[in-house]
């Protein structure tokens, strides 16, 4: 599976352009499940208009809206109460996923909960996160980003990369996303630590990590 880590979506011609060069084909020709989960345990953007904005493709955040050949919705939390040969196919069968924002630690609970989490390796689609959407790759997301506890507490996410990810760094919605707390929550973290804005993204191809970038970002290292 290719990844493309971003913190704002496909804000930019560069962003883009990486999308397109992963899918190999146009994106009118590409298929999408979005993939809204993250959103609900997040107080700001779930449940409600800001769901039906993202999955209706009214987002703020290119996702959903860039022109695709089809779009599905893929809920997780639902996915548990299905036989797995209901929705397994569909995602395998898809070009690219979606996954939108919101809180990335209750977005892996139900990864792992609805099986996604453990398909994902195996799949050819591309990747698409979006905040919480990229951060839940990462081994841990840090104190700093906790806010819906998962039952068993902690900060682990899935580990399917081996660096941390500080999104919407110095957006001027989040006045606490500076590149200060970026510093400190990068000394809490084990591995290598990335802080993007929202022109920024991770590109991640068999383990090969490449920053695609037309604004602000810092790599940090223990």
């Amino acid at each position: 599976m290719k990844l493309l880590l971003t913190s704002g979506g496909v804000t930019n011609k560069s962003i883009h352009d990486a999308l397109v060069d992963m899918l190999g084909k146009p994106i009118a020709e590409s298929s999408a499940l979005c993939i809204p989960t993250a959103m609900y345990g997040h107080p700001w953007v779930g449940p409600g208009v800001k769901t039906w904005e993202f999955i209706s493709g009214k987002e703020q955040s290119p996702m959903v809206n860039l022109g695709w050949k089809s779009v599905g919705v893929l809920e997780l939390t639902a996915l548990p109460s299905i036989d797995e040969a209901r929705w397994v196919p569909l995602v395998r069968e898809t070009d690219v996923l979606l996954v939108s924002g919101g809180d990335a630690l209750y977005l892996c609970h139900w990864m792992r909960q609805s099986g996604l989490a453990d398909l994902l390796p195996s799949l050819n689609a591309v990747y698409v996160g979006m905040s919480a959407g990229s951060m839940v790759m990462a081994p841990s997301i840090g104190e700093f980003f906790v806010g819906w506890t998962p039952p068993n507490g902690g900060d682990e996410t899935l580990g399917l990369v081996d660096f941390a990810m500080f999104p919407h760094l110095d957006h001027e919605m989040l006045p606490y996303n500076t590149m200060a707390n970026a510093e400190k929550w990068a000394t809490g973290m084990q591995g290598p630590a990335y802080a993007i804005d929202d022109q920024t993204a991770m590109k991640v191809i068999y383990g090969e990590v490449e920053v695609v970038s037309e604004g602000k970002w810092k790599l940090f290292t223990p």
